[in-house]
């Protein structure tokens, strides 16, 4: 199973802010899409950096009220890991462990092409146990 597997079965809409976009402006976003992050770029198909609420929550705790004014580019984590559509489920999943991220851009011919998130590779790892033990059973029930 490829990465593109999992952007095939949840499309390849991408939230985007601009670095230069508020943290107020940001939080709304995430708020209105129910999402937990957002990549930053300023012209929707390069990569600048990625956000997410954690980054919110530890800003609140040194900005304190100056944090909504401020432009993601304070928050945001400049050096994003990415993936390809090619890449395998299996090996995003280990990348997202061992690097504890929760969210990957996936690059596809050097532009922005979706993201996936650990949600998604548990997801579509749950699908696969599921037929795997579905193909299982098949095969004890017609040996029988």
């Amino acid at each position: 199973m490829k990465v593109s597997d999992i952007l095939g079965h949840k499309g390849n809409n991408v939230v985007t802010v601009r670095s230069d976009d508020t943290i107020d402006t940001f939080v709304h976003k995430l708020n209105l899409e129910r999402i937990g992050a957002a990549i930053v770029s300023d012209d929707g198909s390069s990569v600048e950096g990625i956000i997410s609420e954690r980054d919110v929550a530890r800003g609140l705790a040194e900005y304190r009220k100056e944090l909504l004014a401020m432009p993601v580019s304070k928050l945001m984590t400049r050096s994003v890991l990415t993936c390809s559509p090619e890449d395998s489920v299996k090996d995003v999943m280990e990348l997202m462990t061992q690097r504890r991220v929760r969210h990957l851009p996936v690059m596809a011919e050097g532009k922005l092409a979706g993201v996936v998130s650990i949600g998604d590779v548990v997801k579509n790892r749950l699908e696969d146990m599921q037929m795997e033990t579905n193909v299982l059973r098949d095969y004890v029930i017609a040996q029988n």
